[in-house]
């Protein structure tokens, strides 16, 4: 339960290998599947053509409920990716974890909070970007003093705590469904026999119920997406 970090220094750096490693498969993965969902397009879409252009039509309907399409279809491919690799980061350290001298190697990205924080990071950095694309700067500027003058340092906080809630969320949901996993299993290894049938079945439960909620975490992490960048470039809000 309570592993190492396979960390090394680079130029200085410290990095985790586990992370890297990680972040590596999930991208490999989404990238994979979108390689076989595209590799032979048709007209009546099956198979995993099928299942993408699902997946299409879902994260539309997302971007339809939080701002005008004609401001939110240019974020269509954005939130693709996003629900796509934050369900398959969620996935992987589901059915196992490795580890290799003390270190944990095996997990899923999103079980750590630099990652999750990071992707926070990126997703509220980018909402401020295209804020100032699409509206100025000052258009944008403005939007901080608005309705009142004064609420200007709430709004500032609130860009911060938006960035902390976002990835912190993510990271509690799945390091406690994961944490648990680990329990049950060390649960398994030192009980006897009858210890181990009676895991199983809490151990296959809770991996179900893990599946839900990072299912479910996915589609909340794109959302807020869409909703932070509706703020930012609808000129209703």
């Amino acid at each position: 339960m309570h592993h190492g970090a396979p960390e090394f220094e680079f130029m200085g750096l410290w990095f985790n290998g586990a992370n890297i490693l990680m972040i590596t498969i999930a991208s490999l993965v989404v990238f994979l599947i979108a390689v076989l969902s595209t590799r032979r397009l048709a007209m009546k879409p099956t198979g995993m053509q099928n299942f993408l252009e699902w997946v299409l039509d879902f994260v539309k309907g997302i971007i339809n409920s939080t701002m005008d399409w004609k401001e939110g279809g240019r974020f269509h491919v954005l939130g693709l990716t996003l629900i796509m690799y934050v369900f398959v980061s969620n996935m992987l350290g589901l059915p196992f974890s490795i580890v290799i001298d003390e270190k944990l190697w095996w997990k899923s990205p999103t079980a750590d909070p630099v990652i999750t924080l990071t992707l926070a990071c990126l997703v509220v950095g980018l909402s401020h970007f295209y804020g100032v694309k699409l509206k100025g700067a000052k258009g944008y500027g403005e939007g901080f003093f608005q309705p009142m003058k004064f609420l200007f340092p709430l709004k500032i906080i609130e860009e911060f705590a938006n960035t902390l809630t976002l990835g912190l969320r993510l990271y509690g949901n799945i390091y406690a469904g994961e944490l648990l996993l680990s329990l049950l299993a060390a649960g398994l290894a030192h009980q006897g026999i009858a210890g181990m049938i009676a895991a199983i079945p809490l151990t296959l439960v809770w991996q179900g119920f893990s599946v839900f909620v990072g299912s479910i975490q996915a589609y909340i992490f794109t959302m807020l997406t869409m909703v932070y960048l509706s703020h930012k470039v609808s000129h209703d809000h």
